[in-house]
Order: structure tokens, then C-alpha cells, then sequence
């Protein structure tokens, strides 16, 4: 308990009710992570906690709570780089650098409509979980657009990994590995981001009707295609989901639509999307959405909002499943009939988001069973609580990458003190 930590108070840390530390800077983070090794006390990493629903069930009373680390320490819009603390707001920080006409162009995911959360996600919570939206498949992920980061390790000791320039290879790996690792290796407090130009205009392209599985070959044409795809979407048909706000009127009620993005310089996209529409032609005719209405559908997918807590689906464990593009369109039809569920496919076939009717185990077997079949893996993104408790919520890893999973978890935190047990089902006692 934290109350067995008499000197946290004695520097003056600001503390919410019992359990939870509020650090002001790096060297309290350090402090705290260290009493927590002497007291062999497992810590909670939290910004505002938008995404405390994913993960294993921790067993922890011990919150620590970077909130207030929420400055932007530089940014730099001519060199495309932004240095800012672990705690910021993400919506802030996107208001930001969308002042300069620029993004992060991994698309950040709001998890906020699928777990109805409060729209509150920082940016360590942003580089943690790692979740990229549609522009992944052109842009690649968060990882790739980490240069930097400044953290606590397990050991207690502050470190420094990457540098503010894309150049500057010192410990430039070493950060990567904090993308993704929902905070089991260390406290990230700060960290320095690429951002890039907003494109100047968008179009996308609109196929209704398809099938999953001709609808995966129309997006492998596409991206397949000389044009610069920057999303690839579709949504099929389903009696569980209509379509409602930026979603809807894109295909006519009860057919699927299939969406496929240009983005850059207006006279540029209008060329491509000619030349798309006319590659695209055996698959049928094609619509187009413009620019705001274009930039809305693809927010609307990357959020997961067919899903959404507050949509008729709400009530239903969603899984996150990455697979081998060419075989997305396959296993999603054949998850769909099988559980009885509604599926979504992005990165053209490579990402499914996956509702499915509740059961004890959110129907964990014959998700894995299916996807492991199609060489990919599946993370369990929403459920309750009980559930979670069942169920590997983070796909089991084989034998070596288990292995090799455990060395860097020991080169970080050998004593498990940081969010114990997220991962990794049974490790949190």
C-alpha cells in the first residue's frame, strides 16, 4: 500500500485518495517506481486511463498517475518533429500540430466510442498501446514514427533511448520496443514524435455490394495498383449494424461498401482517383466522397464506431485481429458465420475488428482457432471484466518469441513492478 511509502509524502506528492501517486516530473516518477521496488509493490501506469478497460486484469492498489506531466517541450513544425510529455492530451497535441497543417500519420486509434470511455488519451497512452489506424498500411505504425523517448525502467533508473532527429540512431531501437508494450516496460515520460504534412485534398472511392472475398480482391487491386492507396476498407453487409453517421448513405440500405483512399495534391488525387475508378471497373461502378466527407468515413473507421459502446453492438466483446492481407476477406466471412458475429476489415484485408456474441470466453477458441489457421493473431480489445479474466486477452506467443519476450521484459523489469500481469494471463500474482 502506498501508505507504506512515508517518504513519497515527505516530496510533497500530491496524492488522490490512498492509492494513488500524482507525480509533478521525471525525478518523482523515479522516486515512485523505486519505493515501489523496496516495498515489492506493483504500480498501475495511468495518464487520464481511457484505456484501463484492454488488458488483463491487474492485481495492483498502487496507481501511478502521470497526468500531470502534460507539457509540449518542443515543436519544431519546419523539422516535422515534436518533443512532448507522456501525460499531454492527444486531442491537444493533434489541435497542435493541426494548426501547422500537420498530423501524426499513423492515424492514432480513439478507443474512446468502442470501450465508452471519456475521450481523455494521452500521448504515452497513444505510443503504449500502438494501435495505427487505416494510413498503416502506407505510413507504417506508431513505432515507426518514434524517434525518442525519455522513461523509468523496472530497475528504478531513468534512461534515454533515440534522439530528436531521424539521424540520430543512439538507442534508436531500444524506444521501439516501448511502442506496444502497454506500459510493462517502463514509465515513458516524455518522447519526441515525426509528424507530417496534411495532405492538401482526399477522395475515396466507393464500391457497394461486394462480397468479403471479392471485396478483398478489389482492395488488393488497388493497393496493388500504381495510385498511392493510402486506406482500404470494407464494410460488409450486416443485419446487426446500420449504418448511422459519417457511415451512412455510403452504400444503399443493406449493401456493403468498400472503401479505398487518395490523399496529396488536389489535381494529383482527382488523376489517381480517374485512373483508380477505371481499374476498379469489373468490380462495378463507383461513388466518391470528397475531402470532409471523406476524412469523417475514414475517422469513423479507424475508431471502430459500427461498434461502438453506445450502437446496438455494444454489449458485445470486440477482438482485433491482424492476418496476412490476401487472406483477411476468407477468415472474416468464415469468424462471421461461424460465431454468429459482424466483422470489419481495414488495411486492405489485413485488420479485422471482430463483435461477437457474448459468451464466458467471448468465443476466444474459435477466434484462435481460426485466425492461428490463417497465420495471423487476435487481441481481445473489449470485454467485461469476468471475461478478461478467462480468456487471453493478448494472443499467446510460440515457445522462442515467448522466450525472447521474457528476456527484454528482464532487461527492463526484472521484478514485474510495472502494470503486472497487463499482458500476460496469470502473471499478476
Amino acid at each position: 500500500m502506498l501508505a507504506s511509502w512515508p517518504f513519497l509524502n515527505s516530496r510533497g506528492f500530491e496524492q488522490q485518495g490512498v492509492d494513488t501517486l500524482k507525480v509533478r516530473d521525471a525525478k518523482d516518477v523515479e522516486d515512485a517506481v523505486q519505493a515501489a521496488i523496496a516495498s515489492e509493490q506493483p504500480l498501475e501506469i495511468i495518464g487520464h486511463g481511457s484505456k484501463r478497460l484492454i488488458g488483463q486484469p491487474m492485481a495492483t492498489n498502487a496507481l501511478l498517475d502521470l497526468s500531470s506531466l502534460n507539457a509540449v517541450t518542443s515543436y519544431e513544425p519546419n523539422e516535422l518533429i515534436i518533443t512532448v510529455q507522456a501525460g499531454a492530451p492527444l486531442a491537444d497535441v493533434q489541435s497542435l500540430i493541426d494548426s501547422s497543417n500537420q498530423q501524426f500519420a499513423f492515424e492514432p486509434i480513439d478507443t474512446a466510442p468502442l470501450l465508452g470511455t471519456a475521450n481523455q488519451a494521452t500521448i504515452g497512452g497513444m505510443i503504449g498501446a500502438g494501435l495505427a489506424g487505416s494510413r498503416r498500411i502506407k505510413a507504417g505504425g506508431a513505432r515507426d514514427h518514434l524517434l525518442g523517448a525519455h522513461g523509468v525502467s523496472g530497475f528504478g533508473d531513468s534512461f534515454k533511448a533515440g534522439g530528436r532527429v531521424v539521424k540520430n540512431v543512439t538507442g534508436y531501437d531500444l524506444c521501439k520496443l516501448l511502442a506496444g508494450s502497454w506500459g510493462t516496460l517502463a514509465v515513458m515520460t516524455e518522447v519526441t514524435l515525426k509528424v507530417m504534412p496534411r495532405p492538401e485534398s482526399e477522395r475515396t472511392l466507393v464500391l457497394a455490394g461486394l462480397d468479403d472475398v471479392t471485396a478483398n480482391r478489389a482492395m488488393t487491386t488497388a493497393l496493388g495498383s500504381p495510385y498511392d492507396v493510402s486506406g482500404a476498407a470494407h464494410l460488409p453487409n450486416s443485419a446487426f449494424r446500420p449504418a448511422t453517421g459519417a457511415l451512412a448513405g455510403l452504400a444503399a440500405q443493406g449493401r456493403a461498401a468498400t472503401l479505398l483512399r487518395l490523399e496529396g495534391i488536389a489535381a494529383s488525387v482527382a488523376d489517381r482517383a480517374g485512373s483508380l475508378a477505371k481499374t476498379l471497373g469489373p468490380f462495378g461502378s463507383v461513388a466518391t466522397l470528397q475531402d470532409a466527407a471523406s476524412a469523417a468515413a475514414w475517422g469513423a473507421i479507424r475508431d471502430v464506431e459500427p461498434f461502438a459502446a453506445s450502437g446496438s453492438l455494444g454489449a458485445w466483446p470486440v477482438w482485433r485481429i491482424v492476418c496476412p492481407p490476401a487472406a483477411g476477406g476468407a477468415l472474416g466471412q468464415a469468424l462471421a458465420r461461424d460465431s454468429g458475429g459482424d466483422v470489419i476489415y481495414d488495411w486492405g484485408g489485413g485488420l479485422i475488428w471482430a463483435a461477437l456474441p457474448p459468451k464466458p470466453d467471448a468465443q476466444a477458441a474459435v477466434v484462435r482457432q481460426r485466425v492461428e489457421a490463417a497465420g495471423g493473431h487476435a487481441s481481445l480489445i473489449r470485454a467485461s471484466e469476468q471475461t478478461r479474466r478467462n480468456v487471453d486477452v493478448f494472443h499467446p506467443q510460440a515457445a522462442g518469441i515467448a522466450a525472447l519476450s521474457q528476456r527484454v521484459r528482464n532487461s527492463f523489469d526484472p521484478r514485474i513492478i510495472l502494470n503486472r500481469g497487463r499482458m500476460l494471463r496469470g502473471a499478476a500474482t
